[in-house]
């Protein structure tokens, strides 16, 4: 009897470790972008690294269970999760691209445009209406783009020049 639990725990730990060697990179990838945390030099991306452990560590625990389910699903949406727990207790200071977003746009906007998980499912998972979430995607994508983007242009009026005009411009 032991000896047949030994080795499904083997084989239960073979397999979470071959899911983790070819998912691993993309979630921490995953991770790193809501933390807006950078990678390089090593050891820097700590949040990062101690979310997705933490969603590891959940989706190992619930392994038996996800039988003919998807672990990387599962795993994302663990990382969605935590991410935002902990963005709602803690607020740090962010950089990056990312940075200029709320947790709730970036977490949006990683889901629905780097993991592509469609809008409903998106929606779904964060107890979000649909429209709520297009709308949110939305004006993710226009911070990123600029304060000369989308509605911020047209609610600012006509461009003004990007120099000043020379007296022979002005003159008449």
């Amino acid at each position: 009897m032991r000896e047949r639990q030994t080795h499904r725990d083997r084989r239960r730990a073979q397999e979470f470790e071959s899911f983790v060697a070819g998912a691993g990179g993309r979630l921490l990838h995953t991770a790193t972008l809501l933390t807006t945390e950078p990678l390089a030099p090593a050891g820097t991306g700590v949040r990062a690294e101690r979310l997705l452990c933490g969603a590891l560590a959940r989706t190992y625990a619930e392994w038996d269970r996800l039988r003919g389910g998807d672990p990387y699903d599962h795993t994302r949406q663990e990382l969605a999760l935590r991410f935002a727990r902990e963005a709602w207790r803690h607020r740090h200071p962010l950089g990056g691209v990312l940075g200029r977003l709320t947790p709730l746009e970036r977490l949006v906007l990683v889901l629905r445009l780097y993991e592509e998980v469609g809008e409903d499912q998106t929606a779904a998972l964060l107890g979000l209406p649909p429209d709520r979430v297009r709308a949110v995607c939305e004006r993710s994508m226009a911070v990123l783009r600029g304060p000369g983007a989308g509605l911020a242009r047209r609610a600012a009026g006509p461009r003004l020049p990007s120099r000043s005009p020379s007296p022979s411009e002005v003159a008449p």
